[in-house]
This record gives structure tokens, sequence and C-alpha cells, in this order.
């Protein structure tokens, strides 16, 4: 079992290293609002509370981005990400600083002084995140770790948790096959366990087992598990009850979600049509075919619709009548088409489908009906996605990439589907600024790949 004095100062150690950093941040606004900005607004002469006020509102958007991008799970992302992480919250507090002044300003106020406030900060981010990691890796290093595993789900786990090296060390892998009297001798060895899919009469047994002798567990979970979080505890009597209603979104839900789903998607179509414009002629100049091109997806309950998007590929790029997603270094993309789908220009024309009401801002990707009927045959609850709208993006898109498995999309969208709320749909928008500057969530598919491949399913997973 894990004996390290300092794991109990772990969530200490975070609290502190954040709010050094959003001090140090603050500071740097206060010196730069206090020389630049503050003397020069005529009309509200600021007294002490007026400055208290600035320096309250700053801390509370720091706080705010920094839990919508990550940037309080210290130790948890990779150096890089957290930087990325921490750097792109604030930017987005500076850039909201810098409206709050221009709202207080006669005119347009001199926007250089917090351009260079934010080049400190992102300096100031480096230092102090790479000195965390030295003393978090210093003092929490990885765990010794068993992995066990269900049939061949070991092939599909295994290859992601190695490259994070510096928080699992996997000493030993192990079939769920040997039993549990053998596992139980192995367990004991080790700090840590992760089950990768196996089967639930032995996976319930090895929980209670790490429980009791307090060795911490990771599991990747099944579609029922999914379910019962979002479950509602009863206390009718005093047999404890969990109700899962199984219906998607509520009435209400429904009608906030359409809602923001309209406003918003006016609002984006009006804020990107430049974009939009420009995609338009960079196509059509190009290879002078056609600008969009629509293709039929699946929506809630099944519901076929066309969606758009602007057109990557080369015209044709199906003719031999195999659906097929992207792969890597797909031949089929055009030089316009890296690029626009690189940053997700592609996209856009999605908003008019939004404000048709076919899809939603937030919600699973709509599949193609070929597509979702080759992931059903191994998955049949791959339908289980089509409770609510399709999605311009959602959990799987946030938290997955372009080849995530279908299994493990399935997973997320259900995620994200048992825990709706309009604050995550919120969150998941912002979040998705993030991932646009993030090659990895745009991977394409091995060559020899159509669709994503899905992770077999036996009777034992149930």
């Amino acid at each position: 079992m894990r004996n390290n004095k300092f794991e109990q100062y772990k969530r200490m150690l975070r609290i502190i290293t954040v709010a050094l950093i959003v001090a140090v941040e603050t500071l740097i606004f206060y010196i730069t609002w206090r020389g630049w900005y503050s003397d020069d607004i005529y009309l509200y002469k600021f007294a002490v509370k007026g400055h208290w006020f600035m320096i309250g509102m700053y801390v509370l958007f720091s706080m705010l981005f920094l839990y919508i991008y990550g940037g309080l799970k210290l130790g948890y992302f990779k150096q890089a990400n957290m930087i990325y992480s921490q750097s792109l919250s604030v930017v987005c507090v500076n850039v909201i600083t810098y409206l709050e002044i221009v709202l207080l300003y006669r005119e347009v106020a001199p926007p250089l002084p917090l351009v260079v406030m934010t080049g400190v900060d992102i300096v100031v981010i480096a230092v102090m995140s790479f000195l965390f990691d030295k003393i978090y890796t210093r003092l929490f290093p990885p765990r010794r770790t068993l992995l066990i595993y269900g049939e061949d789900h070991e092939e599909v786990l295994f290859p992601k948790i190695i490259k994070r090296r510096d928080k699992y060390i996997i000493e030993r892998k192990v079939s769920d096959e040997v039993g549990f009297e053998a596992l139980k001798e192995m367990i004991v060895e080790y700090e840590a366990v992760i089950l990768s899919d196996v089967h639930a009469p032995l996976r319930n047994t090895i929980l209670k087992f790490c429980y009791g002798h307090a060795i911490r567990v990771y599991m990747t979970p099944k579609i029922s598990d999914i379910i019962i979080r979002s479950s509602e505890m009863l206390h009718l009597f005093d047999t404890p009850l969990l109700l899962a209603r199984n219906y998607g979104l509520t009435f209400e839900q429904k009608v906030l979600k359409r809602g923001m789903d309209i406003v918003c998607s006016l609002l984006l179509i009006l804020v990107t049509s430049p974009l939009m414009l420009i995609a338009t002629a960079a196509i059509r100049l190009y290879d002078h075919g056609p600008v969009l091109f629509k293709q039929k997806r699946l929506t809630i309950d099944g519901k076929e619709f066309y969606v758009y998007k602007f057109r990557s590929m080369i015209v044709d790029a199906e003719k031999d009548g195999v659906a097929r997603l992207a792969t890597k270094n797909d031949s089929r993309i055009t030089p316009v088409g890296k690029v626009i789908r690189k940053l997700r220009i592609d996209e856009l024309p999605q908003l008019f489908n939004v404000l048709s009401g076919d899809m939603s801002l937030v919600g699973p990707r709509p599949e193609r009906p070929e597509i979702a009927a080759e992931y059903e045959q191994d998955t049949p609850e791959f339908a289980y996605r089509l409770k609510v709208k399709a999605g311009l993006t959602g959990y799987a898109q946030v938290y997955g990439k372009y080849n995530t498995t279908a299994y493990d999309k399935l997973k997320l969208d259900l995620m994200y589907i048992e825990s709706y709320s309009i604050l995550v749909d919120i969150k998941i928008l912002i979040m998705t600024f993030k991932i646009l500057f993030m090659e990895e969530s745009t991977e394409g598919l091995d060559e020899d790949q159509t669709t994503a491949s899905t992770v077999k399913k036996t009777k034992k997973d149930e």
C-alpha cells in the first residue's frame, strides 16, 4: 500500500499554488490598472472601493476561467497542457477586463498595456507551473499500478496509460481470467489498481476488496454505471432506492436549450460571417467546385436531416459509394480543406442547422446512418445518443478526439445526457474554444480504417 507522508497535503498544495498564481496575476493587473488606466477615467473618480471592485472582478473571472479550462487541476494535466489552460484563461480574463475598462472610458482605451500585461502573465504562469510540476513530482511520484483487464481490453487502454508515466507506472498487467483468489494476492502489492472492462461480478468483488484495504481504484465505466450516476436517491422506507428516469431532457430543459440555441446561433452567424465569406472565396477559387456539401445525418429519435459544411475534400470524394471518415494524411482533403478543417471553419454552416432546429449547439455529434448502423452491430446501445438533438460540439468533442472509438464516444455522450444542465452547455461551448488549437483533437483515423473502431463487448461486460 502507498505510504506517502505528503499525500494528505496534496489538495492543500494545489490550493496554495492556485492562490499564488491568481495573486501574482492580480498584482500585475493592479499595477497596470493604476499606472495606465484609472487616472484617465474622467467620468468616474475611483475611490478605494472602485479599485477594490476592479480587483474583485479580476479575481472572480480568473477563478471562473481557470475552473472551466481546467487550470485548477494542477498535477492532473501534463505540464504543457496546464500552461496552455492557464494561459488561455488569463487571455480570456484580460480581454473581458479590457472591455470593462472601455466601458469606463470616454473613448477606446489603449490596449497595449493590457497586451504587455498578458505577456508577463504568461511568463509568470510558465515559470510557476514549471516549479509546481517539479515540486509535485518530487512529493507525489507516479503510483505503482496493477492493470487488470477483461479479454482484449488491455490493448485499448494500455497504450493511453503509458503516455502518462508522470502519474502511473504499470508494473504488471494481468487478465481477469486468473480469478479473484490470484488477483487479491497481487493487488495488495500495489498502490493502485486499474480495471479495464472487467466483467461486473468480478469487478464488484475487487472494488469491495480494494475499499477494505484502502487501495485506489481506476476503472473504465460501463454504460450502466453512467446511467446510475445521474439517478436520484429515494428514502421512502428503510431500504434505499435509486431512481433512473431514462427519458432524456425535461420539457423545461428543452425550452431553455432551444432558446439558447436560437440566440447564440444568430450571434455566432453574425460574428463569424467574415470567416465564412473568406472560406467561400478560397474554396471556390481553388477548384471552382461547390462551396458547400450536404450529407444525411441522424438527430434526436433517429430523425434524418441534411447537415451542411464547407467542402474540405475534392469533388466526389466518395464516388465509390463507401461511407468513410477522414484518415491521417487523407489524400482527398484539399489544401484549402486542411486549413479550414484545422481551424474548424468547415463546421460553421451548421450554425444554420442549429437555427433551423435540426441540431443544437451542444449535443452528440450527428453520425451518418450507414456508419451508425455499423457501430450498432457491435454496440446496440450506440442509439442511446439519440435521446437528445445532435450538436455542433459536445462532450465527446471536448474530452475525446476525432478518432476516439465509437464505444468511448457513446460513453462520453451518455455522460453529457445524464448530467445535462444549461451550465454544462455553457462550459462545453467555452471549452470548445480551447480544443480549437489542440492538434490532437483533430487527429484522423489510421489509413486502414473507414470508421472509428469499436470495442466489441461480450455478455460478461454487462
